[in-house]
């Protein structure tokens, strides 16, 4: 009975022209899915909307949450009437655009002051700023050369709407008459988010290309021993090209993490492709027949490279369980790409080579031919050794192992979004600009929730937590909410009686109470906070849970933290727990596929090289100082996929060389000479494709890229010099057991 595989093969053998349409056919519909792809930022990418806690956010920034777009104004003098009539009528402009609720600033207060008109003159201006409380003057106008103005969106506005009205701000800018020296920037967090995805769009197109063409050189110098050396390069593009396709034609959106998606599936992809490419080679050039390599190729090759692209995918799988959405389509991406490479080079290398009459080239006795076979011998005897000696190896390296795995508990974990981008993004610039001038934006939010947060025991409740928390706790510096508010308007004292609450509601400015009142039934109390360090941050959300626990409010009410603060705190949590469960249902998937694929113990053998290199990762990020981040978080499931792929390949070579009567040491030498260059070019060239990550201006990104590529380093090592030692051990400890 013929296998799944011996049937493709005949197949493929006997109908190259049709695998060559289904190819191409499949490309161009690649090729239209790839006008679908999306890009995504914002709170979106780190907390799973369908979630409880994502679910409150969500109610929080739609009925509550208004960004705000800072416009930055430089001058060689704010404080003179051209410049202020110049500012007037531009924050006019833009209070008149959809979606805009207020604009405010140091025109504002002037105004204000002045009985609702603009000084004239210096003089002028001058008499009304000694009218204006100092720090609120202060804060509007740091220097005679820069102010800040504010535009104040409306409750709930989309992104999408918020690149939009970005988009006519700027036209408006671009369109006033300027005057000379003057200069307007809008900054904020809507202006940040507009220009990452910006810029998030630059460096896939970067990173893929510079990964493309880094595996150009990596596969010119190292693969030379083949014909067509390039065929691998060309079956990576088409199983890219074929992963945005369906990307685009599924919904999954490009994130700030799946950017590193791209070049890590081109350096995985190449695997694949050489794997088989260098099998069809070998093949051509034993039987010099292509038809017939092509059949081997696929026969004997095509399930070897299944089962360790299966492996690399189930490291990816892992992820599923993560609830950081941005992670989890990092994982959906590179399924679907190392799957898209495989299917591509399964079909296309022996495809192309019969349609070619592919020749085997003629290097036996070539330099490189030479310099192959020298460093084949020279790995197959260290293998040998090993194999012969193979405890001490074993224990040096699992030793660094555990080294590594107590260090890993001491990498810090970092959520700033601000210290993902690159540092010199003019947002970003921008952004430290108005911290600097205006102060901390941050802010902690509880949100509440009941039958009526109107009563004046309710209000008491709210007033009393509220100063409670920013007497007790230094990191909060003010506090607003309906309470403060009608504290405010009644002389400083909470209405007690329901029909006072409504008359002293009613004094208070629509716009003003929507911020922290939604009817009767959802309010939050807002405190300002000081700029922290995540360990800080954490602790100041720990207290005020706690508090809240202890100093509940009335029956019938829920007080919840929420927001972006509480929010990233909670990211703190996930990646510290999601790294570890990650990898350890990596490593579970993984052990069940093996066990389920060679139905005998030994075939746990490729995992134990795998746990000692994540524990060599911990070592060096602690080393390099590499902090874990939603993109680094994913680095022992990955390395579980990447690794085992390697490792999965030596132990299928050394089974095919025990089934032709070689003992097992002689089995380990030959497999390892047969396969070792094979892996160790196909690794070197994942390194290249993975070093594109190191040019990405992203240091979320760029880090992820130094931890990979020295993971793919550790990936070789654990192939070439511990799984034999390890299949050494597993042999002997199988004889025992029979």
């Amino acid at each position: 009975m013929k296998t799944p595989y011996q049937h493709i093969a005949g197949f493929v053998s006997k109908n190259p022209k049709i695998i060559t349409a289904i190819v191409l056919i499949w490309f161009f519909i690649s090729l239209y899915g790839m006008t679908q792809v999306t890009m995504k930022t914002g709170d979106e990418t780190y907390i799973d909307k369908t979630t409880p806690r994502g679910i409150l956010l969500d109610d929080y920034k739609e009925l509550f949450s208004s960004d705000s777009i800072m416009v930055i104004f430089e001058s060689d003098s704010i404080t003179n009437p051209d410049f202020l009539n110049f500012m007037n009528r531009i924050m006019t402009d833009f209070s008149n655009e959809r979606g805009v609720s207020s604009v405010s600033g140091i025109v504002n207060l002037m105004k204000s002051a002045n009985n609702g008109k603009i000084p004239e003159s210096v003089a002028e201006i001058n008499e009304v700023k000694s009218k204006i409380d100092s720090d609120v003057l202060e804060r509007y106008l740091p220097s005679n050369m820069l102010t800040i103005g504010i535009i104040s969106l409306e409750t709930g506005i989309s992104s999408s709407n918020q690149e939009a009205l970005l988009t006519n701000l700027e036209t408006i800018i671009e369109i006033s008459d300027t005057p000379p020296g003057t200069s307007v920037t809008l900054s904020g967090n809507p202006a940040f988010q507009k220009q990452m995805g910006e810029e998030m769009g630059k460096s896939t197109g970067i990173l893929i290309f510079a990964a493309m063409l880094l595996m150009i050189i990596a596969v010119g110098i190292l693969f030379g021993q083949v014909s067509y050396r390039f065929l691998p390069v060309g079956v990576v593009f088409v199983g890219l090209i074929n992963t945005f396709g369906v990307m685009g034609l599924f919904g999954i959106p490009v994130s700030m993490v799946v950017i590193a998606a791209f070049p890590v599936l081109i350096g995985i992809g190449i695997d694949y492709a050489i794997q088989l490419h260098s099998r069809y080679d070998d093949e051509v050039n034993s039987t010099k027949d292509p038809v017939k390599a092509a059949y081997n190729t696929i026969k004997n090759s095509g399930p070897s490279v299944l089962y360790a692209m299966i492996a690399t995918s189930l490291g990816f799988v892992a992820m599923y369980i993560t609830p950081i959405p941005m992670v989890f389509d990092f994982g959906v991406t590179c399924i679907i790409g190392v799957i898209s490479c495989y299917i591509a080079a399964l079909l296309i290398v022996p495809t192309f080579g019969i349609l070619i009459d592919y020749k085997a080239k003629q290097t036996s006795k070539s330099g490189i031919s030479k310099k192959m076979m020298k460093y084949n011998n020279f790995i197959g005897n260290i293998s040998y050794k090993i194999a012969k000696k193979p405890v001490f190896i074993l224990l040096i390296l699992g030793l660094v192992a555990i080294v590594g795995v107590q260090l890993d508990d001491k990498v810090p974990i970092s959520y700033d979004e601000e210290t993902f981008v690159p540092p010199d993004m003019p947002a970003l610039v921008d952004m430290k600009k108005v911290t600097r001038t205006m102060g901390s934006t941050s802010t902690l939010t509880v949100y509440l929730k009941g039958d009526n947060l109107l009563t004046p025991d309710v209000l008491k409740w709210i007033d009393e937590f509220g100063e409670y928390e920013t007497e007790n706790r230094n990191e909060l510096t003010s506090v607003t909410s309906v309470a403060t508010l009608l504290k405010q308007y009644n002389g400083g004292i909470i209405p007690d009686t329901k029909g006072k609450v409504n008359e002293v509601l009613t004094k208070i400015p629509t716009s003003g109470l929507n911020s922290y009142l939604n009817g009767q039934m959802n309010g939050v109390i807002e405190f300002g906070m000081l700029e922290l360090e995540v360990d800080p941050t954490k602790s100041l959300v720990e207290n005020v849970n706690r508090d809240l626990e202890w100093n509940y409010p009335p029956p019938g009410i829920t007080a919840t933290l929420t927001g972006s603060t509480e929010m990233g705190i909670n990211l703190v949590d996930e990646i510290a727990n999601g790294k570890l469960l990650m990898t350890l249902l990596g490593f579970g998937l993984i052990f069940i596929w093996l066990i389920f694929v060679y139905r005998r113990f030994s075939a746990i053998s490729p995992l134990i090289p795998i746990i000692m290199i994540v524990g060599w990762n911990g070592a060096i990020m602690y080393i390099l100082g590499i902090d874990y981040t939603p993109m680094t978080a994913v680095l022992g499931s990955m390395t579980i996929g990447v690794a085992s792929e390697y490792t999965i390949l030596i132990m299928e070579r050394y089974n095919e060389e025990r089934r032709r009567g070689r003992d097992k040491y002689e089995a380990i030498r030959t497999g390892v000479e047969k396969i070792g260059a094979a892996i160790t070019v196909s690794g070197l060239t994942t390194v290249f494709g993975f070093s594109a990550l190191l040019l990405s201006t992203f240091n979320i990104i760029k880090n992820f890229g130094t931890v990979t590529v020295i993971t793919v380093g550790f990936s070789l090592i654990g192939a070439i010099v511990v799984m034999p030692a390890v299949l050494s051990v597993m042999s002997k400890f199988e004889q025992k057991i029979e």
